[in-house]
């Protein structure tokens, strides 16, 4: 997502910064680029003009004419706009009421709703928080069942579910469950339909009646573009919605509906679902899509990525072992393993400023995140003593690994070559005094820092 808008905007950018002086027809010219780069994206030309606006406003002026870097200031302006046009990072926060406290998830079939309930159950989960999932989906069996499966698999209580029960019953079912059980939270999730109707409507309004919704998120898909910035007006003139979650952001789509949602509906854009798996939810940040729009990276969110992904006990474990100098290929297994749950190389790599412009140099250099599997499918396919000792892997072994695992033997051959360089390298950071690093490493990969102080630098670093 964004990629195209990123690729034309940088464009724009490089071609302001290899000039010493701006005249006003460069910054003229410049966001006629901008706005064509934002209507190619799919953002909704009300918004476009108006962006377009406030940016002329600020950048025709003496204070980007006489600066000394003036394409820098214009970056700077652009970058403002951008984080004020997707809206306050506050505004993501899930406002509880008095427990248990209710949200309402609605939207249009297919739009992510029952995925979605499961992701903001297992981040509320992981917050300490005690969530009652219950489905008022009952046109579908099917997604009652799903819900059930999802709930099943984060360890989260759901409503159980009897056939032809009424809507009316299954909220006041729930509403005394989660008393009884003392819940923080019921998660309910509604039926959807392929369009909008009125009876949809009037089945939605019923429910935020009786059901009394500190919270009300429309689920919608990014993938539907425009379409989903006038579904998002449709409901909010029904029911009041307090906020947006936006589906399939690791999609193909071009990024309008996320720049569009805010303005148009006056609504705030509160989670990402990047992928389908229920770990990948991202609470929405507009500073950090504006770093990624333009190229600066999420340092924050790699971090973010790191926490969910290390295991705190193994960390240390490893970073202890480090310091000994007897790391070996199974703890680079291990290893290998949380890079994948990270997104592997490619997902990680995505995330650092400046990564966009070097797009061309890493797709030719053939960089496959395929070759994690391969790796780990080689040192999987090794005995106990051949991890611990390489030196033991001979010719015939070489060829039996290479069998099991389903690789060449110039792969294993690869292979161990890199990981003696690896252990040399460790090796040589040991005898320097390295073994201080390996301890502070220890610690933090161990949690024993301030998670909250660090990610507050970060973020205050990873700002213009």
């Amino acid at each position: 997502m964004f990629e195209g808008l990123s690729g034309r905007l940088l464009k724009v950018f490089d071609g302001l910064s290899s000039r010493g002086v701006l005249s006003e027809n460069d910054v003229t010219n410049a966001l006629r680029e901008i706005r064509i780069a934002l209507l190619e994206a799919d953002v909704a030309l009300p918004v476009v003009k108006s962006f377009i606006e406030n940016i002329k406003e600020e950048a025709v002026g003496e204070k980007i004419l006489k600066s000394i870097k003036p394409g820098e200031v214009v970056v700077k302006i652009v970058y403002d706009r951008l984080v004020k046009l997707l809206g306050s990072d506050e505004d993501a926060e899930i406002k509880l009421s008095k427990p248990p406290a209710t949200l309402l998830l609605v939207g249009l079939q297919g739009s992510g709703k029952t995925t979605t309930a499961g992701k903001i159950a297992l981040k509320l989960k992981r917050e300490k928080k005690k969530v009652l999932l219950c489905s008022l989906d009952i046109r579908r069996p099917a997604a009652m069942e799903q819900l059930q499966q999802l709930a099943k698999s984060i360890d989260t209580p759901v409503l159980s579910f009897t056939e032809n029960e009424k809507i009316s019953s299954i909220i006041t079912r729930a509403l005394k469950e989660a008393k009884e059980s003392i819940c923080d939270l019921i998660i309910f999730d509604t039926a959807g339909r392929t369009t909008l109707n009125e009876e949809l409507m009037q089945e939605i309004q019923d429910i935020y009646n009786l059901s009394k919704p500190s919270e009300v998120l429309l689920v919608a898909d990014s993938m539907t573009g425009q379409d989903s910035v006038n579904i998002a007006k449709s409901f909010s003139e029904k029911i009041n919605l307090t906020g947006i979650v936006l589906t399939r952001i690791d999609g193909d789509s071009r990024g309008g509906a996320a720049l569009s949602m805010r303005q148009i509906t006056g609504k705030p854009i509160k989670f990402l679902g990047v992928g389908e798996k229920l770990q990948e939810l991202e609470v929405f940040s507009a500073t950090r899509v504006a770093n990624r729009i333009l190229d600066m990276g999420d340092i924050v969110g790699i971090v973010e990525k790191a926490e969910q992904a290390f295991d705190e006990e193994e960390s240390k474990r490893i970073a202890k072992k480090l310091s000994k100098g007897d790391f070996d290929l199974e703890d680079f297994r291990k290893q290998l393993d949380q890079m994948k749950k990270m997104g592997g190389m490619k997902g990680i790599m995505s995330m650092l400023p400046g990564i966009k412009k070097a797009k061309k140099m890493i797709d030719s250099s053939n960089f496959d995140d395929k070759s994690f599997l391969s790796m780990e499918a080689i040192i999987s396919s090794m005995t106990i003593k051949e991890k611990k000792n390489t030196k033991i892997i001979n010719g015939s072994r070489k060829k039996r690994i290479a069998s099991g695992s389903g690789t060449k033997i110039q792969e294993v051959n690869r292979l161990l070559k890199q990981f003696k360089g690896m252990q040399t390298m460790m090796k040589k950071m040991r005898g320097a005094g390295g073994s201080k690093m390996f301890d502070m490493l220890g610690g933090n990969l161990g949690g024993s820092f301030d998670r909250t102080n660090l990610l507050s630098k970060i973020k205050n670093h990873s700002n213009l």
